[in-house]
């Protein structure tokens, strides 16, 4: 029976290839036509259009002429990007078609129906499908349903149908593997094949063994928030890469890749993801970090980096500092102050020409508080500008007649002359009209800098604005409830002078320094961005997430990570879902819990999850693998010989190797004692690092979001995890390995490996 099956289901596999096969013949033929006339047209261009500008129906001859030309390539152009497209679907689909089939009865029908579903459809006539996008409605059914009565979503509403078979394919290079039949969601053998594979230096698409909980994440359309807890591990990050391409699919035409924007962990998680999208056939969308996303604001400032963040002060008072601005309490007192500044405290510079004021601050405070109370912050600014922009003007004919001007217009030389005259006619009554029009030239060239300042609101002093925002907050927030006091503050406060007097800032700084100024100019954030993706939420604070909200008003938020991972120990993760919940409307807010984890064998889940107070809500995927080890050395050099040894057995056993050290300085220190024994070992130091393939070295910072075969967490001592607070940081890197764990530590183990039961590992 299993030999006819396989036998019936090649024969069909072999004719749909075939089709596919002739289809990417008319499709390589179709790219070179449009290549060939759109170059055509090209080289035509001159000779097909008429030029005459004598007439004024000539001019608009021409303008016609040359706009129908355009039009003619741009057609082309399009013929060919939609014909390249397509080619691309089509050679994905050579090697790999599909991956299941579903055979199901819909009421009313005469026939069962079957379908073939892949990363993409194929059909050979336009009402003939033989492969059915993964994205389409009725291929939810396969990710969603049993064998039985499954409903499923369809923009015309929901349908019912009675599935009678579900089939799993494994294919490569166009040959059946592997053919599973099942009446579960997804079969635990092809998703058990899937999770022994190795790991990559990229992340790959697996929309083959897409889980049920997964696909709720993925097609989810009504929800304004939808946040997805999920343990490490547990599939959050493909889950949300395969739902910006089911939100590409599902609103083609309305919807493009530049509309959704993803934050990330680090630029490495960037580097990492940067293949998953088109392998589906998909553009990448925005991606970028938070970090980026406010140093692109303020590049004369040096924002914090992740390593700073993460080797900061974690001093009582830093700690109450940090609590009191991640929070939205502090957003409002951002929010409040601002108002203020409608009726006083603005700060301003002096605009400044030839080493004088032409507006001195109290000039333009003055001309800021002239409009009545219905001109609210952006339009009192726009009014200001305004005034300075007319002031400016009539400024032109008094400089002309001063003495540098005329001076200036002396010292011209014949280039000089030639610039300023242009292409404008040279014929003046006499030589003070032709002074005065020399002159004015450059005056207005001169002042150019001033009208730039003015429009780009550079007499705004921002910095002082802030630092006198900052002297404000006892005014605004009762910090006792805080546990500081003003004398806490206003140490806080110096601290912050003297960094920003340095352009130095820290990162919670930036988020209320850029809002402070959005509200100060009116911003109302891009509301062209329609889907805003936030993976690791843990690591963000209230306030960013609330100004992330400001800045994409129109959009729909999806946030995803485990707050159990979080990685800055000195900040509470705990009170986000609740201040989250303050933000989006409940009745559109989903939060879906995935508790399963996939990444690692069942042995190293148990044994991670047990580093944690609260681990036992993780559940292990039935992947059996060995037991993870935990060493003790008694010297910084028996340890490394550890290191070395385990390097051995991970590469003879086809193993690809992270260390994983806390700080970038112990990861310095293993590299150089690794490289100084004849290692080849990559240290990936900065965000803006890839990894490599081989043996790399990682701080555990950076490490967000990865998975690799085998790690080897170096330097696990007691007097390098100590604090409580520092489980998550451990828990986190631990479950980065997917197969193999080894624990290596000098004299003493961390204590905070005490809670794990020894028959989860072993020791040597």
């Amino acid at each position: 029976m299993a030999d006819s099956i396989q036998k019936y289901e090649q024969t069909h596999l072999n004719e749909v290839v075939a089709k596919i096969q002739q289809a990417i013949q008319k499709a390589t033929k179709d790219v070179k036509t449009a290549e060939t006339d759109s170059k055509a047209i090209d080289k035509n261009f001159s000779n097909e259009v008429r030029m005459n500008t004598s007439t004024y129906s000539g001019m608009m001859d021409t303008a016609i002429s040359v706009r129908q030309q355009q039009q003619l390539l741009n057609e082309r152009q399009n013929s060919w990007r939609h014909a390249s497209q397509q080619l691309d679907v089509l050679k994905r689909l050579e090697k790999r078609p599909y991956f299941a089939r579903i055979d199901f009865h819909e009421a009313g029908e005469k026939n069962d129906e079957t379908i073939y579903i892949g990363l993409g459809s194929f059909s050979d006539t336009p009402e003939h499908f033989l492969i059915y996008d993964w994205r389409a409605p009725i291929s939810s059914v396969y990710y969603d349903g049993k064998l039985g009565n499954v409903s499923y979503e369809t923009p015309d509403g929901t349908q019912e149908v009675d599935v009678k078979l579900k089939r799993q394919f494994t294919i490569e290079d166009g040959t059946i593997v592997t053919i599973f039949d099942t009446d579960e969601t997804i079969g635990d053998q092809m998703l058990l094949q899937a999770l022994g594979n190795s790991s990559d230096t990229k992340m790959k698409s697996i929309v083959s063994t897409i889980q049920k909980e997964q696909n709720q994440i993925i097609r989810d359309t009504h929800s304004d928030l939808l946040f997805v807890q999920g343990a490490a591990g547990s599939g959050k990050t493909a889950a949300i890469l395969q739902r910006v391409a089911y939100l590409l699919y599902r609103y083609r035409g309305h919807l493009t890749a530049s509309q959704v924007i993803m934050f990330s962990p680090n630029q490495i998680f960037n580097d990492y993801v940067d293949q998953v999208l088109p392998e589906l056939g998909e553009h990448n969308m925005v991606q970028m970090t938070y970090y980026q996303f406010t140093k692109r604001r303020i590049p004369n400032m040096d924002v914090e980096t992740l390593q700073q963040r993460f080797e900061g002060k974690t001093d009582p008072v830093s700690k109450k500092i940090r609590q009191l601005e991640n929070s939205l309490t502090y957003f409002k007192a951002v929010t409040k102050y601002a108002k203020h500044l409608e009726t006083a405290d603005m700060k301003f510079r002096n605009l400044v020409f030839r080493e004088k004021p032409l507006a001195d601050q109290e000039r333009i405070r003055e001309i800021y508080y002239s409009f009545n109370e219905n001109y609210h912050l952006g339009n009192r600014l726009d009014a200001t500008k305004e005034t300075l922009l007319k002031s400016l003007n009539h400024r032109i004919g008094g400089e002309v007649r001063s003495k540098w001007a005329e001076k200036a217009v002396q010292s011209l030389n014949h280039e000089d002359l030639e610039k300023l005259y242009g292409g404008e006619p040279r014929e003046f009554d006499d030589s003070d009209k032709e002074f005065k029009f020399l002159a004015r030239k450059l005056v207005i060239k001169a002042l150019q800098p001033v009208r730039n300042a003015i429009v780009h609101n550079r007499f705004l002093n921002i910095n002082a604005q802030y630092v006198h925002f900052l002297r404000s907050v006892p005014h605004l927030i009762h910090l006792e409830k805080f546990g500081l006091t003003e004398a806490d503050w206003q140490g806080y406060v110096e601290e912050t002078i003297a960094g920003l007097k340095n352009h130095q800032i820290s990162l919670n700084n930036t988020s209320a320094y850029l809002y402070l100024y959005d509200l100060i100019v009116g911003k109302k954030g891009e509301r062209d961005m329609r889907y805003v993706f936030i993976d690791e939420i843990q690591d963000y604070t209230a306030f960013q997430l609330a100004y992330l909200k400001f800045n994409y008003p129109r959009a729909k938020f999806t946030l995803l990570g485990d707050l159990n991972q979080s990685i800055y120990s000195n900040e509470n993760s705990t009170t986000l879902l609740a201040e989250l919940s303050t933000m989006f409307d409940k009745d559109k807010t989903r939060v879906i819990q995935l508790e399963k984890s996939y990444r690692s064998t069942q042995q190293i889940t148990d044994f991670t999850k047990e580093i944690l107070k609260n681990g036992e809500a993780i559940e292990a995927f039935q992947r059996e693998g060995e037991l993870p080890v935990i060493s003790v050395q008694a010297t910084t050099d028996a340890a490394v010989k550890r290191v070395q040894r385990q390097l051995v057995q991970n590469q003879n056993d086809g193993e690809s190797t992270a260390i994983i050290g806390k700080s970038v300085a112990a990861c310095v220190q293993i590299t150089d004692a690794l490289r100084a024994a004849g290692e080849k070992v990559t240290l990936i130091r900065t965000e803006n690092q890839r990894l490599a393939e081989g043996v790399v070295v990682v701080p555990s910072f950076l490490a967000k979001g990865l998975e690799f075969d085998a790690v080897i967490v170096w330097d696990a001592s007691e007097k390098t995890y100590q604090d409580e607070d520092e489980r998550q940081l451990l828990y986190t890197i631990c479950s980065r390995a997917m197969h193999r764990l080894t624990v290596i530590a000098t004299k003493q183990m961390s204590p905070l490996f005490d809670r794990v039961n020894s028959k989860l590992y072993t020791t040597d």
